[in-house]
């Protein structure tokens, strides 16, 4: 590293050991492209559960199961989870001030997440496959 490079970093920077600032932009473009998917994959949702408002049990089940339904189900429940750690990240980050805490609420969430997005999936392929 070069004078210049040294003088440019701020000393508590230096001193605490933060990386990369690059890593704070993609977690915020991703939480963008992910609310952005929500409210896309959100409008659908909404218009498909108001088509199957007044259906029977088997003509809902069937209407979740058609290939397309169950594919925009399965995108939903995925980026609704993903969108739901990036957040609560965000929040831990900054409002946890023991590392050791912090470190285990984002393992704890991003744990909890994956169940959910697992289960949520494994849902609608057994509707999908109809088992």
């Amino acid at each position: 590293m070069n004078a210049s490079t040294k003088n440019l970093r701020h000393p508590l920077k230096r001193a605490r050991g933060l990386g990369s600032s690059q890593y704070g932009v993609s977690h915020w473009w991703t939480q963008r492209l992910t609310a952005a998917g929500l409210v896309l994959l959100g409008i659908w949702l909404v218009i498909t559960v108001l088509g199957l408002l007044r259906a029977d049990y088997a003509s809902a089940r069937g209407g979740v199961g058609r290939p397309w339904n169950a594919i925009l189900m399965i995108a939903f429940v995925v980026t609704a989870f993903w969108h739901a750690v990036l957040g609560l990240q965000v929040v831990v980050e900054d409002y946890v001030h023991t590392r050791w805490k912090e470190i285990a609420l984002i393992v704890a969430i991003k744990f909890a997440a994956v169940l959910g997005a697992l289960a949520g999936t494994l849902a609608v392929l057994r509707i999908a496959l109809g088992v």
